[in-house]
């Protein structure tokens, strides 16, 4: 089964990027990206491939671990960003230091339960929004330069997901992938408070520039602080 550790936004957080995605429709080549579907929207922690099925019990085991150790973060879509000519993407901006630690904790988790894991050099957190069709090249700077400004809703990260992720084969144009959540684990354990993790430390990832400056959908929930300018 091809799986992937990940944090997955609530309908709230959805609903708001895919608002501020529709004007993007109307920008020359809109129509030739394969845009990816908001229900399958998520940040990768860690992509572990093919897992085989008797590496499971011990890589779910050392997940729920994992979760355990990190107290839930708050976090929301920021700004934009591409992969060269290859994919358009919106980064995170919260507490993208406690984030980081998550990421690299389920990575260690993932190889000590023995699933093959990617060999990523850093961790940029970011929610892939559309890709380019093999041949048919699209101008993603406009695309990018277009969410510079997006602040997306605040959201609390507090669950952990393993999600099988099913590629498309019948060969249709514009088909996405299956994903589906094989296994959750509340972040910080039952209560939802774990004593690794909780940082006040926050930051921005994504386009060049983002900050905590305010502006729409800069409400924050009760307690939040003010993310800083990425590090």
């Amino acid at each position: 089964m091809r799986l992937f550790a990940a944090l997955l936004p609530p309908p709230a957080a959805v609903e708001g990027l895919a608002a501020a995605l529709e004007p993007l429709q109307f920008l020359p080549g809109a129509r030739q990206l394969r845009w990816t579907a908001p229900a399958g929207w998520h940040y990768t922690l860690a992509f572990l491939g093919e897992v085989p099925d008797d590496v499971r019990p011990a890589l779910d085991e050392r997940l729920a671990r994992a979760a355990h150790r990190h107290a839930p973060c708050e976090l929301r879509t920021a700004g934009g960003g591409r992969f060269g000519d290859r994919a358009l993407w919106t980064g995170a901006e919260g507490d993208l230091r406690a984030l980081s630690r998550l990421a690299d904790t389920v990575r260690a988790a993932a190889r000590k339960a023995g699933a093959p894991g990617d060999e990523q050099h850093g961790f940029r957190p970011h929610l892939t929004l559309a890709r380019t069709s093999k041949g048919v090249p699209v101008d993603l700077r406009p695309f990018a330069a277009a969410l510079t400004d997006h602040r997306g809703t605040w959201w609390r990260a507090d669950t952990l997901s393993l999600v099988s992720s099913a590629l498309p084969r019948s060969g249709v144009p514009g088909e996405q992938p299956v994903y589906t959540a094989v296994g959750t684990w509340p972040l910080g354990g039952p209560d939802g408070e774990g004593a690794a993790g909780a940082s006040g430390a926050s930051g921005a990832s994504g386009a060049s520039g983002s900050s905590g400056a305010s502006g729409a959908g800069d409400a924050r929930p009760p307690g939040h602080k003010a993310p800083g300018t990425a590090g």
